[in-house]
């Protein structure tokens, strides 16, 4: 096991963490920007080094200044936690060709996957279920109208290297052609310095399931369930919950056997995600989170199995220690994301201090957070400074405890988005089980 691991994150990805290289007797090297001087995640680490002048997001994106700061330090690996350059190949190979070690899954990896042409073609060969689209680039409005003709209306074009709904542009008519396609590979070539777009069937009212899963080196993919991320707004989500209660138990076997048969073909080590849309019965790949999630807690919940800690034995070179029917979820989980947004002012983020923080506690009730009072929500990053995760037994439990955990929760000096989660658990879509990607702009936002 490493001895120090320089953590290239901050706010409460850092913290947890720092928790887990705790626990593990491995000494935890924060990093700072002048924004974060004072941040908690800065407070718990063992070590911190400050890497920019800049209060903007750009210190955390500076590679050198990164692996300066290790140096310095005498770290033996990086972790990049999520977001930032956690799915950046070029930091991750930057990392491997140094004298560290990278907690994370490889860059030749991270490369195939970031790719979404490249990521469709080894599901393919893999035997998993993709949504119908195109395999190469498109770069005519033509081609974009004879695949209207074939596969119908609504079409995605969507951006080759994209991801959280930036370069995706929906085409309902064959009059949007043009200009949708321009939009697309604009902002792929401005966020993903990509431009390169393709094509798919674009699915109105689909389900969001996410498979878990975990790998070595040594060939062993382990996966640790599926979770429902329906609930979202832009491609951005806010609710999380395992199991996905609209799957039936022959669906949820086949999808998540699906997902370890694909990243277990292209030789994928350390954590990540299999996305699926969900429709009609049907599932369909969409991409690979190459990284830890926001919502991994949901399915440790449920498992047992810490993934923050497994990430650090797999890049240090250690064989998974359980098999796949070892692998049991006992109960429901559910995420509530805490973010300083106002939901009454289009989900705006509201920077500001917390001159009250008091989290909830008792059973059943976990939260992540990179805040303590008197911390600062600063505009210089995500705006989500937290995350409450209940279980239950059932997911009426699970509800009923939510509902109480967030009533216990008193913040004050920043708006969050606790209303809205108050809102959605009342709600009787939601409670029903009748919920899609488009429910919360469709129904709720309305209300």
């Amino acid at each position: 096991m490493f001895e120090k691991v320089l953590i290239a994150n901050r706010e409460e990805i850092a913290v947890r963490i720092i928790h887990a290289c705790k626990e593990l007797d491995v000494e935890a090297v924060a990093v700072y920007s002048d924004a974060d001087e004072d941040a908690k995640h800065v407070r718990v680490a063992d070590e911190a080094y400050h890497i920019g002048g800049s209060k903007a997001k750009d210190s955390y994106l500076d590679q050198e200044s990164l692996l300066e700061a290790a140096r310095e330090a005498d770290a033996d690996a990086i972790h990049p936690g999520y977001g930032f350059l956690a799915e950046n190949e070029s930091f991750a190979a930057n990392v491997e060709a140094s004298d560290f070690e990278w907690i994370g899954p490889p860059s030749e990896a991270m490369a195939d996957f970031g790719e979404k042409t490249k990521a469709r073609k080894i599901m393919e060969q893999a035997n998993v279920p993709v949504v119908p689209g195109t395999a190469e680039p498109v770069t005519e409005p033509a081609a974009v109208e004879a695949f209207g003709e074939e596969h119908g209306y609504p079409l995605a074009i969507k951006a080759d290297g994209g991801g959280g709904g930036r370069g995706l542009k929906v085409v309902y008519e064959p009059g949007q052609i043009e200009s949708k396609l321009q939009e697309a590979v604009r902002e792929g070539d401005a966020y993903f310095d990509n431009p390169n777009v393709y094509l798919e069937r674009f699915l109105e009212n689909p389900r969001h399931i996410e498979v878990q899963i975990i790998a070595d080196e040594h060939g062993n993919v382990r996966h640790l369930g599926e979770r429902d991320c329906s609930i979202q707004r832009r491609q951005q989500k806010l609710v999380e919950e395992a199991p996905a209660p609209v799957l039936n138990d022959q669906t949820r076997e086949d999808l998540c056997e699906a997902a370890r048969r694909g990243v277990s073909s292209a030789g994928y080590v350390n954590a990540g995600t299999v996305e699926f849309l969900y429709d009609d019965g049907e599932f369909y790949f969409i991409e690979v989170n190459a990284r830890i999630q926001v919502e991994h807690g949901v399915s440790e919940e449920l498992t047992g199995i810490d993934l923050v800690k497994w990430q650090l034995r797999v890049a240090a070179g250690e064989e998974l220690s359980f098999d796949q029917d070892d692998v049991e979820r006992h109960g429901v989980a559910m995420e509530f994301r805490l973010n300083a947004e106002d939901p009454d002012n289009d989900f705006t983020p509201i920077p500001g201090t917390l001159s009250t923080y008091n989290p909830p506690r008792g059973i059943g009730v976990r939260v992540d957070d990179g805040v303590d009072v008197g911390d600062s929500i600063t505009p210089f990053y995500d705006s989500m400074f937290g995350k409450v995760i209940v279980t239950g037994e059932d997911r009426d439990e699970v509800i009923a405890r939510g509902k109480r955990a967030l009533t216990e929760t008193d913040i004050e000096g920043i708006p969050t988005t606790i209303p809205f989660h108050q809102q959605l658990l009342e709600d009787e879509g939601f409670l029903e089980n009748e919920h899609s990607t488009t429910y919360v702009e469709k129904e709720l936002i309305k209300e």
